[in-house]
């Protein structure tokens, strides 16, 4: 019996996902916990990967007429409660100011001192100061629609925590928009939507399904929230984006009103939509293996890593000479908008330094020695393959097609994952089935995606999250009307519903 090779993470995603996961993070150097409990450190690995991120989605949100502005961390109480959904919401999360200095004590100890008249939120989602600023800018049709975006942090003080993840502070866009008309805010909504598909689908190479939330999963104060939902490796779903109809509940409480062309006043319509570093969990979770990170290239910090072979004590100039020639070649093609960037590892520490860029996910290793400088050619390995799967490449002809190994390299990232998703979901019509289905689940294998019947009931949701753990994701708008039965009660279903255990 052949022995089994030794992961470069341990443990394995089927020993322990929640702590393989943690441990990809550690190894790949991209975060780090910090000094206050539920928040993180964005490392340099890290954080050039939401910095390619944020790049991308810039330029899209730009396309469609969004421009970024920027909103205050503090908001006032009373502004969250003027819309009482909305802060019922998030009331559980909120981190709240009441004094604006320190004093020493008797003891030397500093104690909060200068209480404010009204306290202040730390921003959870900005909605509501946002809001107030949109009221001043309105008061005709011809002041919107106003479109704006802010990249930012927030904070939402969560009890469980995990990096990337579920963090109590985090960065993220949020969108916000004012329209005249309930149809030009509902169609930003779903173009938002489609946004996000696109960037997540074709840059974080993780395919998606995309609905509507049920009512009791809908952002607070929203009239209608959509979504699109990602399996990740442990068969859980992760939401990767949500944009929300807001109706005209937030232009009520805000006061954002306009005459229409008929003089009559009107209150506009609004939207918010958002994504944050959460995407990057995702990213870690629906493609890393057991040997560290794996990073699509179109996000990737840098594209390629030259390994020169270096030898203590010895003339190692022509090799180093020659690797900086490559990668001046390679800068020179254009990926996607960026030039190909690439990594120059000259350390003599062995087989480590391979090792080490396997687990932080660089997606082209290139190992380059005398003897390659002597033959033309360079000595690559993909991440996308197994890390002893290496060949021998004409460097020219690696140079001039280094583009097409990184778009085949994203493809394939993209065609594993979606495959994983497809042997892992199912329609049910037995209850017995479906619960039998997620009382095994447990550790790696969490259950499944599941499209099933759902007749419409609150108390049928609710049944179900409690004995399983399982959530309605969405509503995929995909999903075709036909007769059916829920899976909970056994009424009348006319559609069927996307059901998971979720992060």
């Amino acid at each position: 019996m052949a022995k089994k090779s030794k992961a470069a993470i341990s443990p394995t995603r089927e020993e322990d996902y929640p702590q393989w996961y943690q441990e990809v993070i550690k190894a790949s150097d991209m975060s780090e916990n910090s000094p206050v409990r539920g928040c993180m450190v964005i490392k340099p690995w890290g954080f050039a990967i939401w910095e390619n991120i944020m790049n991308q989605m810039d330029a899209m949100f730009k396309e469609t007429g969004v421009k970024n502005a920027y909103f205050p961390l503090f908001i006032p109480l009373s502004y969250l409660e003027k819309e009482a959904e909305h802060v019922e919401g998030f009331a559980k999360e909120c981190a709240v100011v009441t004094h604006h200095k320190l004093e020493q004590g008797p003891d030397g100890t500093l104690i909060p001192a200068g209480e404010l008249a009204e306290p202040l939120i730390v921003r959870p989602t900005s909605e509501t100061i946002i809001g107030e600023s949109m009221s001043r800018w309105t008061s005709s049709y011809r002041d919107l629609p106003i479109l704006l975006n802010q990249w930012a942090n927030v904070v939402r003080w969560e009890m469980r925590t995990r990096m990337f993840l579920r963090t109590s502070e985090f960065l993220w866009q949020e969108g916000h928009t004012a329209h005249a008309t309930k149809e030009e805010a509902e169609k930003r909504t779903l173009d938002m939507l489609d946004l996000y598909t696109d960037f997540v689908e074709n840059w974080l190479a993780m395919p998606v399904i995309k609905g509507e939330k049920s009512e009791s999963e809908r952002f607070p104060g929203a009239d209608n929230t959509t979504c699109i939902e990602a399996m990740m490796q442990d068969k859980r779903a992760l939401q990767a984006g949500t944009s929300h109809f807001l109706g005209q509940n937030f232009a009520k409480s805000s006061e954002i009103k306009f005459q229409n062309e008929e003089g009559q006043e009107e209150y506009a319509w609004t939207t918010s939509w958002g994504t944050s570093t959460r995407m990057i969990g995702g990213m870690i979770m629906v493609h890393s293996d057991d040997d560290g990170l794996v990073v699509p290239p179109r996000v990737a910090p840098a594209h390629v890593v030259i390994l020169p072979i270096v030898k203590k004590g010895s003339d190692n100039s022509q090799v180093l000479e020659s690797a900086e020639q490559l990668k001046q070649a390679l800068n020179k093609k254009d990926f996607h908008g960026r030039r190909v960037t690439v990594e120059i590892d000259d350390r003599d520490i062995g087989g480590a330094r391979g090792w080490e860029w396997v687990k932080k996910g660089i997606p082209v290793r290139v190992e380059l020695g005398p003897r390659d400088i002597e033959n033309n050619a360079v000595f690559m390995a993909r991440r996308d393959k197994a890390p002893n799967e290496k060949e021998s490449m004409d460097r020219d002809g690696f140079v001039e097609t280094i583009t097409d190994i990184l778009d085949d390299i994203q493809k394939n990232f993209f065609q594993r994952a979606l495959a994983y998703q497809k042997e892992n979901t199912f329609s049910i019509d037995s209850k017995k089935e479906f619960y039998s289905l997620y009382q095994k689940a447990g550790g790696y294998n969490n259950g499944a995606f599941v499209h099933a019947h759902w007749c419409g009931s609150g108390e049928c949701e609710e049944k179900i999250k409690q004995d399983l753990s399982v959530t309605i994701r969405c509503i995929p708008f995909d999903s075709p009307e036909e007769e059916g039965r829920c899976i909970c009660c056994d009424n009348p279903s006319k559609k069927r519903v996307l059901f998971a255990k979720a992060y």
